[in-house]
């Protein structure tokens, strides 16, 4: 069942609940996703058993509202809202640049007990930085015109997607979803810092106050990899790699390690 907060701004955040008990755990889903199209939902279920999740629309995506103005901040502003509706303490499960917005938002004051990171898509080389640059400027250029179907094309083939696959899905009937989110692919940009190539944050994470599990898949690209041994490294965080896994990780894989981290406390 969707429920709703409000933001600090004014702004309505839908979420829903799976599980009726034990610890709380808020997902935060990554670029282009939200609880009807991406892992939150998956996840949700998966760990249900034994937690409270705690699964989430981030502004501008499937029923929750965009707001002003974006910034970071209001996104911090919208989990603060769901963590307090979670009773004022949980455990962020961040995927992807959803991992990135859990790390910002760890040291908040918002009732973040800890953060589970998978695959924060940072920047670790000048080669990175530069191209994550060109890509920001990209989609703010296609969103600005207009655009949006330009900007989910560009963000495909950023992330790998062959030009032919981009073409097909341009066709297909799940297109129309893409582009309806397409503008928070700027914020998504936001998050990681995207002004200076989306580094890893070294001093935000070296300051958090709580601890922090980061994660990545055996089987991803080594980018992926090396900017999830850097970000855990900057945080002094566990740093676990899981077996056969990629950047869409399977739940029941993921689920057990989140399970794991929140238990030892």
């Amino acid at each position: 069942m969707t429920e709703y907060v409000t933001s600090a701004d004014g702004t309505r955040i839908a979420y829903q609940v799976a599980g009726d008990a034990g610890p709380a755990v808020v997902v935060v889903d990554g670029a282009m996703c939200h609880r009807a199209f991406g892992p939150s939902g998956p996840l949700a279920a998966e760990l249900a058993g034994a937690h409270r999740v705690f699964s989430y629309d981030r502004r501008g995506r499937g029923e929750s509202g965009s707001g002003g103005p974006y910034a970071v901040e209001r996104e911090v502003e919208d989990l603060a809202a769901v963590v307090a509706a979670a009773g004022g303490r949980a455990t962020l499960l961040g995927v992807s640049s959803g991992a990135a917005l859990a790390l910002r938002a760890a040291g908040s004051g918002i009732g973040v007990e800890r953060v589970v990171a998978y695959e924060p898509p940072f920047s670790t080389t000048d080669e990175q930085r530069a191209r994550f640059k060109e890509y920001r400027a990209g989609v703010e250029r296609d969103v600005l015109a207009g655009e949006p179907g330009d900007a989910v094309a560009r963000f495909m083939t950023f992330v790998g997607s062959p030009e032919p696959m981009v073409a097909q899905l341009r066709e297909s009937p799940v297109w129309p979803a893409f582009v309806a989110v397409a503008p928070t692919l700027v914020n998504d940009a936001e998050v990681l810092d995207g002004a200076e190539g989306a580094p890893v944050p070294g001093a935000l994470l070296a300051g958090l106050p709580v601890p922090v599990l980061v994660a990545d898949g055996g089987d991803s690209p080594a980018l992926l990899r090396d900017a999830a041994a850097a970000t855990a490294a900057a945080a002094g965080a566990e740093y676990r790699t899981l077996a056969g896994q990629t950047h869409e990780v399977a739940p029941d894989v993921l689920g057990p390690m989140v399970a794991g981290f929140i238990a030892r406390g």
